[in-house]
């Protein structure tokens, strides 16, 4: 293995990282930013208020795209072993 290969396995990695924790941190800052948005409106500040919603909606996102984040793992660790099978 070079030096070629292992930057080439880390940069998949990295993307893969992205591709996978993508969805629930949009999310997270989404629903974040609509909860403050509406806490500064209405100058409600409860606590639990920007928690709750949050929770759900990252569940929701995650119970959703949890085929895609698999595969893309899938594909990942796919390439990972193959390349160590035949000696990269």
């Amino acid at each position: 293995m070079n030096e070629a290969d292992a930057l080439e396995l880390i940069q998949f990695a990295f993307q893969t990282l992205l591709k996978v924790s993508a969805p629930i941190i949009i999310t997270a800052m989404l629903i974040g930013t609509l909860i403050a948005l509406l806490q500064a409106l209405t100058q409600i500040q409860e606590l639990t208020l920007t928690f709750i919603p949050k929770i759900v909606a990252v569940l929701v996102v995650a119970s959703i795209a949890a085929p895609f984040m698999a595969s893309q793992i899938n594909i990942l660790s796919t390439l990972s072993f193959s390349r160590i099978s035949t000696g990269f």
